[in-house]
């Protein structure tokens, strides 16, 4: 990508971005993302600020949005979008159909699927998995296709979320099942705002979101 890669990850993380930093280097910062040179970035949609380091791989088509943190060791499909300020740990995969709201983390290992019933060399419908703004995915953690992680949601690290995960939830095990409630953008919660049981193992979220409570 032109102009990516004018400072080099060693003064990027250094913060040598000032005008004297400029002045001893006698070249300019770049506006746009930085790309390790062990990257491989196939997409013109990647966002001023984004990171993305060694031996990761972005397919063409896949939008990064700016303020990204793509981290060693990942892959980003053709058919994904990320948008602002997200975070990508090392070993994260992303399969087309996935859906990344702003400022989620995505811990390492956190794997992704889109397609319910996987067989080799078939063709398949995408479903689309979306993760709503705010949301963390603990670290190798399962989120099986068509799953919606609500706003500020908690994932646990090792969960294996099989259905919708309401806004704030906090969710762990297998199958993944809702322990607590974070706190709003304020710092309180809300009656309103908690998952409610429906009686029948069920938990309903403010935004009617839904998820199975296994025992």
């Amino acid at each position: 990508m032109p102009g990516s890669r004018a400072c080099g990850a060693v003064c990027y993380l250094k913060g040598y971005r000032t005008p004297r930093h400029r002045s001893r280097h006698n070249h300019a910062i770049a506006e746009g993302p930085l790309i390790h040179e062990r990257a491989l970035v196939e997409s013109d949609s990647i966002g001023s600020g984004t990171r993305v380091w060694a031996f990761a791989h972005v397919m063409p088509g896949a939008v990064i949005g700016a303020d990204c943190n793509v981290c060693d060791h990942t892959y980003i499909d053709g058919d994904v979008v990320v948008r602002d300020r997200v975070t990508i740990k090392s070993g994260v995969y992303l399969w087309d159909g996935l859906r990344v709201e702003d400022d989620v983390f995505l811990g390492p290992q956190a794997t992704f699927a889109n397609d319910r019933f996987p067989r080799s060399k078939r063709p398949f419908d995408v479903e689309v998995t979306t993760i709503r703004r705010g949301a963390s995915i603990g670290a190798g953690a399962v989120i099986l296709p068509g799953v919606t992680i609500g706003e500020r949601a908690m994932v646990g690290a090792g969960a294996v979320v099989t259905e919708d995960v309401p806004s704030r939830a906090v969710v762990v095990g297998n199958p993944a099942r809702l322990v607590r409630t974070v706190a709003d953008e304020s710092g309180r919660r809300t009656p309103n705002d908690r998952p409610r049981s429906t009686g029948q193992g069920r938990f309903v979220g403010a935004d009617e979101g839904k998820m199975a409570s296994r025992r």
